[in-house]
């Protein structure tokens, strides 16, 4: 009966793994049969991921904003401050962890369209049509390279931007007094020039989505 029992779960388990596998391609072809194709999909999470690094850079320029104001804070409840360090904080990790999920999702469509094109050049009869079809492929293979090398070239700066404000954050949590705090001096410093250097990655990303969309909306 032990037995049945572990057997019966193992096919579960592997009907589960089957049925997670044949999502991305059941996906894809329920947004076909809409009139939605696999360039139209990476279009719109190409936006999707340039809005999030959007909010993302908005985000982290309020938490550095929150950080800078409780250093330079002279009176008052020190307590509120932190609290609102704090939240700054937890939205800022809230904001990354959606911009690295985008990048994600333009990476699996990418791949899927890939895929797609290069299988189907060998369904043409027409040399010249072949031809054409692929230099276009290969085309948008640079432009997407370059999108997304600035996408993660941006997302590798967001993690010690992070950790630096989690410092921050836990160190005034045990340390909330106006010493403690000025001894943060040159932790603003510092911090500003992360998240500075993490802005600019973002904009070069997101001026590259733009510059993607464009061009696939030209095509």
């Amino acid at each position: 009966m032990k037995n049945a029992h572990l057997n019966l779960t193992k096919i579960s388990l592997l009907l589960l793994l089957f049925a997670l596998a044949g999502c991305s391609k059941l996906y894809y072809g329920t947004m076909e049969k809409f009139g939605y194709e696999k360039r139209d999909i990476l279009v719109d999470r190409v936006e999707e991921a340039r809005d999030a690094q959007t909010q993302a850079k908005e985000q982290f320029a309020s938490a550095l904003e929150q950080f800078t104001e409780i250093v330079g804070f002279s009176g008052g409840d020190l307590e509120i401050k932190y609290n609102q360090l704090k939240e700054q904080f937890a939205r800022s990790e809230d904001k990354a962890k959606a911009a690295t999920g985008r990048i994600d999702d333009v990476e699996k469509v990418a791949k899927a369209l890939f895929n797609e094109w290069e299988n189907e050049l060998d369904q043409y009869s027409s040399k010249q049509l072949r031809t054409a079809s692929e230099k276009k492929l290969k085309d948008t293979k640079l432009r997407y390279e370059k999108l997304i090398s600035a996408m993660n070239r941006a997302s590798d700066k967001i993690d010690p931007v992070l950790d630096a404000f989690r410092d921050q954050v836990l160190f005034l949590k045990h340390n909330l007094n106006a010493k403690a705090i000025s001894s943060l001096q040159d932790e603003v410093i510092s911090v500003r020039s992360d998240v500075s250097e993490l802005i600019k990655e973002m904009e070069a990303s997101i001026a590259e989505a733009n510059a993607f969309i464009s061009q696939m909306a030209g095509q």
